[in-house]
């Protein structure tokens, strides 16, 4: 069978890695610049410090706790350590919901009513995308290659086993989104981040099957974590909805929803 050669390079994996963190936040500025923003510097610098150590501390738990066959072992051979301060261990979807926590608990207490994903959404997909690729090239050292495959553009990462490249499934899949959240339909404040972070969630819950992951009780940890995520995103709609329509007219109409 012929596959597409690709090779497993670690080294590009922190270099995208950083890329991707530089090409979301010059994409936020430069939106915040043509949007504006719906509040103001103290309060923004608030929400993106938490957003930011929300997202550092979500993205390790989850990946060391999709890595428990490999904590397990270091843990009794004492290495855990070594491993907490690896550059391995990270998830985007513990990212996404711990920064998304955190930005909620940040909100609450320092009393910032508004929505203020929306903003986040562009530069995020544009992060995302632009990290995946470090991640197809670093190949087999980077934990997120997919399965074997019969499919025409399988890939070999090195190990002449032809793979699903479920990293350029993935950018095509933000591309998409890309486009679906940049349509100009009105939307209420804050819908067109749970649009995307829904989205997301679905996405790792259906395409994380075509990678080799370890499984509890028929899916991965990050699966079952994508679970939890829409039921939360699925209360929350389920909310709005209650508190919208308890509204009478008048509410409405001051606060913008109907």
């Amino acid at each position: 069978m012929r596959m597409i050669p690709v090779g497993s390079h670690p080294v590009w994996h922190p270099v995208f890695e950083s890329l991707g963190y530089a090409t979301g936040y010059a994409v936020f500025r430069r939106l915040r610049a043509r949007r504006g923003d719906v509040i103001d510097e103290p309060q923004r610098w608030t929400v993106i410090a938490a957003a930011a150590v929300g997202a550092l501390v979500g993205s390790r738990l989850l990946g060391l706790a999709e890595q428990w066959p490999t904590a397990l072992a270091a843990l009794r051979a004492g290495h855990l350590k070594a491993l907490l301060v690896s550059g391995g261990g990270k998830t985007i979807v513990g990212g996404l919901l711990g920064g998304w926590l955190a930005v909620e608990l940040a909100k609450r207490v320092n009393g910032i009513r508004s929505r203020t994903g929306d903003l986040f959404v562009i530069p995020l997909v544009v992060g995302i995308a632009v990290g995946r690729v470090g991640c197809f090239l670093a190949g087999l050292a980077d934990d997120t290659c997919g399965k074997a495959t019969s499919l025409p553009w399988a890939v070999d990462l090195g190990d002449h086993v032809p793979r699903h490249p479920v990293q350029l499934y993935e950018i095509a899949f933000l591309a998409f989104v890309a486009l679906g959240v940049s349509l100009p339909a009105r939307l209420r404040e804050g819908a067109r981040f749970r649009i995307f972070l829904g989205s997301y969630l679905a996405w790792r819950l259906a395409i994380d099957f075509l990678k080799p992951q370890p499984l509890v009780w028929g899916m991965s940890l990050i699966q079952w974590t994508c679970v939890a995520g829409l039921c939360a995103l699925g209360v929350l709609g389920w909310l709005d909805l209650r508190s919208a329509s308890s509204r009478t007219p008048a509410q409405a109409a001051i606060t913008g929803t109907n």
